[in-house]
């Protein structure tokens, strides 16, 4: 049974994605957004200037990459290619035909079962379906400087961008948690958030690389709160430490063990309209949980807004959602 990607999706990157979902013009003016994007063209480039994973190049990797899809059930093994580039990093490309690059920085850092996470967290990225709204978050910043000029506009744009930033951020925690269903091996998944920040091999203390966490959640100051604001304000990914401490969290959950024993949603079983109430209140928890769980006094009164927004989107989706929806 292929396991849907409800199932590891963090609620925050769920609830959004439901409410795009539901809405049946979305995806075609998506895509309309996101024709100018030539996904034959970048995997051409690709092709011409990377090494195409295979039985015969990289074969290691070739049987990892083989081996996660067949952990996720899919029909199609989404093709790898390893870029000479020093810069550890992934990314996922395509939106019909998503395609995976790893940087050989990357390469030479990771163990096998390390790079079955990372690879397994780019394949959620394309279970999830996360190119086509990122693809729109590439044209909506290629675009900002067109309203640069009129300061009301410039302001709106910012405004959506920062909240397509934040659910992108989401998106990196939920394909984690997929790197982590890929893997299944706390340790391994951990090694390459520590490998990421920073460690030449076993010089980092595993307890005081969390303790980094601890420390940065629970800040005093609303000073250090602002300035938490923006050194993620541009990012597309979490800071690693955070991702680290979010991730080792979710390993020690039911949901995470009654995954590994079989018991979790199926794609076949997935109907974006029904499920959308569920995963608007699954959202509006997950902000609550945050506020109780932060100690920083500015996210405090961040995640009590989203958690204000979701309750009340969820209360408006329950008066008009069709007869059969969930509650």
């Amino acid at each position: 049974m292929g396991i849907s990607p409800r199932a590891y999706e963090h609620p925050a990157d769920r609830g959004a994605l439901a409410v795009l979902r539901a809405v049946p013009a979305v995806a075609p003016i998506l895509k309309a957004v996101a024709a100018a994007f030539s996904e034959r063209g970048e995997r051409l480039l690709q092709v011409a200037s990377s090494v195409r994973v295979g039985p015969k190049q990289y074969p290691q990797l070739d049987r990892i990459r083989n081996e996660v899809a067949a952990t996720f059930d899919l029909d199609t093994v989404p093709e790898l290619y390893v870029q000479r580039h020093p810069v550890e990093a992934a990314w996922t490309s395509g939106i019909d035909t998503p395609f995976i690059v790893l940087t050989t920085g990357l390469v030479n850092l990771l163990d096998n079962e390390s790079l079955r996470f990372v690879i397994g967290h780019e394949m959620g990225h394309v279970m999830s379906g996360h190119a086509l709204y990122n693809t729109l978050l590439r044209r909506l910043i290629g675009i900002q400087q067109s309203f640069a000029w009129v300061p009301a506009g410039a302001l709106a744009m910012r405004a959506v961008i920062a909240a397509l930033r934040e659910w992108q951020r989401k998106t990196e925690l939920s394909c984690d948690r997929a790197g982590l269903l890929a893997c299944q091996d706390p340790q391994a998944a951990l090694r390459a958030h520590v490998a990421l920040a920073g460690d030449l091999g076993g010089q980092v203390d595993i307890a005081e690389f969390l303790a980094q966490a601890k420390e940065y959640e629970e800040v005093e100051d609303i000073r250090d709160s602002i300035l938490k604001l923006l050194h993620t304000e541009e990012r597309t990914h979490p800071l690693v430490v955070v991702r680290a401490a979010e991730l080792q969290r979710w390993s020690a959950t039911e949901e995470y063990r009654e995954i590994l024993t079989g018991t979790y949603a199926r794609r076949e079983d997935d109907r974006p309209t029904t499920n959308l109430t569920d995963d608007v209140k699954a959202a509006a928890r997950s902000y609550k949980e945050s506020m109780s769980n932060s100690g920083d006094p500015l996210i405090k009164t961040i995640n009590d807004i989203g958690e204000a927004v979701m309750g009340a989107a969820g209360k408006v989706w329950s008066k008009v959602a069709p007869n059969g929806a969930s509650e």
